[in-house]
């Protein structure tokens, strides 16, 4: 690999931009975008924004790239992008319209890119002839895709006159404010030449000269990992070795800000990812050409499963089926050539081995460590003490070479969550409070490591921890994580059967000194936190369910994902379900309920228990591992637009997951819900009361372990 790379040709692209297009508004309004793709340009006040029409805020890569077209990975994601955007109502953009319009920056609100760490999103506008995308915050993972491709960010809304005017504009308009790193990834056009150019010793790596300080417990794993600038670059080329920094020593102390590399010792992707990153890493590298360090890559069939039985017989036509079948060969052919682990699926019945995140936390991952996978939803095993986070496709494969992935150091938020909780409240009712935020809802948290503390979370287990790390994604944070204890020592006990001595000189000194600074911090009370729905539309729509002014009749209740699909969520839809039986009850005739289990594991912990009939008894339809309904692709997706879902899941974006209304809900209130046939919370203490009878407060009888 090395002498290859080295000897290529690498060059900076030039230091001023001319961009010759239009500007795309996505607007509230869906006839202001009708207008715009019919070719009339939206006049817009750049100096005073109350003058112009509202943008859409909290666009979501489902909605630039809905799930079913990202069975694309090559330029026909050009016809794409933002075919699933909707306003109000209204879907106003068609397959094609972007790429006909001729427009070459495209403007949008807040929290721009949220969602999916998927790439297709970045690559469709591209692909489609956007090469600026502005908006007024950014979320991350989708930022650092656009840079790792070359499609330029900014918020900068200034810039719009100076695009429409076809001016020059000078390349540090789109680097201003980026750390050393990022700028020159920006520069070469792509994190790929970038990467090339920084093995031949041509780029500036700075060294990472923080002093002794007082650290939070991701500074002190990223401190551990981290490399600074490279050194013996002239000694490693003369002996026809790439100049990474992979191998080089510890930065020793970091601080939020310092940029540098980060050593990964995980690395995943999933069907819908591996495909796409395989080609780049083919057409890039070489189809011969072995990847860095096969034996701490791990592949996974988990998303598509299921998807025949829930894609339209007018997507089949299209030969969407026959492209999701060649995303899973792909994924298969590269990893037999190059020896890579791969999760697949069952060989003697339809599912999967299991979701990565489920499987990555039963069996793969360990405190202190930095995982990186690419799924937005890596952080779930930040549960047992380790960073881990979303990345790209490009980012993938390029960590297929070096075997680590640029890293600006996050500041942290910390959020204390004191007191007790009630018997009726879970992780997924905490987290669905700190997700209605003001401070999460106006991107504030975005970028930053979510910290969780407390007494509250402390007395959660490892599995309800990963419900409140695993959505650090919806939240916009760069992770999640909790600081290992006992309550990990017993987990990875039971579940890898390691050795206590083992495990605790493993966490050993990993927790935040008391003197770390953090960006805020959050206190909340157990006590003042009730069972919570996520209304449609966004996982910020946070309400208590006793807000809800009219009964709200459901259809579908969905149990399962890797966010509610672990063992200790099977014991709450087995407690809800098993005192339903107890008193005559079972799902409403009107209600479909699915519980599907995040791994094989999971599915032979509810066997083992007797959950599997208690599901059955009750008129549960259990399903075989698979991310199923969460990403359209299974069965418990809604078919009408009046639809009404209750789901455990972790994302309601419009149609995320099928075209109806979706609530999102913790286990308990999920199973409550779909015995009582609208949304109620339940009450472990009311034993007598008839299942979901009292419309304000809605409230069902449910039994918990260790509840009276």
């Amino acid at each position: 690999m090395g002498s290859s790379l080295l000897e290529r040709k690498i060059e900076k692209r030039p230091d001023k931009v001319r961009l010759q297009g239009r500007v795309l508004f996505l607007t509230e309004d869906p006839e202001l975008i009708k207008k715009q793709l019919a070719g009339w340009d939206l006049p817009w006040d750049t100096k005073n924004a109350a003058n112009n029409p509202k943008l859409r805020d909290d666009i979501s890569t489902d909605e630039i790239t809905p799930a079913h077209y990202c069975f694309y990975f090559d330029r026909t994601l050009g016809e794409i992008p933002y075919v699933g955007l909707r306003c109000g109502n209204t879907l106003p953009i068609a397959r094609g319209d972007v790429k006909r319009g001729g427009f070459v920056c495209s403007v949008s609100g807040k929290r721009r890119g949220k969602g999916s760490s998927r790439e297709q999103s970045p690559y469709a506008e591209m692909c489609a002839g956007i090469q600026v995308a502005i908006a007024e915050n950014i979320e991350r993972i989708y930022k650092q895709n656009c840079q790792n491709l070359g499609l330029l960010t900014s918020t900068n809304f200034s810039l719009i006159d100076r695009i429409r005017a076809g001016e020059e504009i000078a390349l540090g308009e789109f680097t201003a404010g980026e750390d050393e790193i990022t700028r020159q990834v920006i520069e070469y056009g792509g994190l790929f030449a970038f990467n090339v150019a920084r093995m031949q010793g041509k780029v500036f790596l700075p060294a990472i000269a923080t002093h002794a300080r007082a650290m939070t417990l991701a500074e002190k794993i990223f401190a551990s990992h981290m490399t600074g600038a490279a050194s013996g670059t002239a000694e490693r080329r003369s002996a026809g070795q790439p100049a990474i920094t992979a191998h080089s020593m510890p930065a020793g102390y970091v601080k939020a800000g310092d940029s540098g590399f980060t050593r990964v010792d995980l690395r995943f992707s999933h069907e819908y990812v591996t495909p796409m990153a395989a080609i780049f890493y083919e057409q890039n590298v070489g189809q011969d050409v072995r990847v860095n360090d096969v034996s701490s890559i791990r592949f996974f069939r988990d998303h598509l499963t299921f998807l025949d039985e829930v894609l339209s017989e007018e997507k089949k036509k299209m030969g969407l089926l026959d492209l999701a079948t060649q995303l899973k060969l792909k994924q298969e052919d590269f990893a037999k050539r190059q020896g890579i682990k791969l999760h697949g699926e069952l060989a003697d019945r339809k599912g999967s081995e299991g979701i990565c995140h489920s499987v990555m936390l039963e069996t793969y991952a360990l405190p202190g460590q930095v995982n990186v996978g690419s799924d937005s939803h890596t952080p779930h095993v930040g549960a047992i003490g380790c960073v881990a986070f979303g990345i790209g496709t490009t980012d993938v494969f390029n960590s297929w070479i070096t075997k680590d992935v640029r890293v600006k150091v996050p500041e942290s938020v910390k959020i204390v969550i004191r007191g007790k909780r009630h018997a009726n409240v879970t992780a997924k009712d905490f987290i669905l409070k700190i997700l209605s935020l003001d401070y999460v809802r106006s991107g504030k948290a975005l970028a930053k490591v979510i910290e969780y503390a407390g007494e509250a979370v402390e007395a959660l287990s490892v599995d309800e921890r990963a419900t409140m790390t695993n959505m650090a994604a919806e939240i916009g944070g760069f992770t999640g994580i909790v600081a290992p204890d006992e309550k990990v020592v017993e987990f990875l006990m039971e579940r890898r059967s390691m050795k206590r001595t083992e495990i605790e000189k493993m966490i050993e000194g990993l927790r935040s000194d008391p003197e770390a600074e953090y960006a805020e911090v959050i206190e909340l009370d157990a006590n003042e936190i009730t069972p919570m729905v996520a209304t449609p539309g966004d996982p910020g729509n946070g309400k208590y369910i006793r807000e809800l002014n009219t009964p709200v009749p459901i259809e579908i209740a969905y149990g399962g994902t890797c966010t509610a699909g672990k063992n200790e969520d099977m014991d709450m839809y087995a407690a809800v379900l098993a005192d339903a039986l107890q008193q005559g009850k079972r799902v409403a005739n009107n209600v479909e309920f699915w519980i599907q289990f995040g791994s094989q594991e999971t599915r032979e912990y509810a066997k083992r228990r007797g959950y599997i009939e208690i599901f059955r008894q009750a008129g549960a339809r259990v399903i075989e591992p698979s991310c199923g309904a969460c990403i359209n692709a299974g069965p418990g997706v809604s078919t009408r637009p009046d639809q009404v879902v209750i789901s455990a899941q972790n994302r309601n974006f419009p149609g995320r997951s099928g075209p109806g209304q979706m609530y999102l809900a913790s286990p308990l209130t999920v199973a409550a819900s779909a015995v009582a046939g609208y949304i109620v919370e339940f009450e472990p203490e009311a034993r007598s009361q008839v299942l979901g009878l009292r419309s304000q407060g809605n409230r069902t009888g449910a039994s918990l372990p260790g509840s009276s």
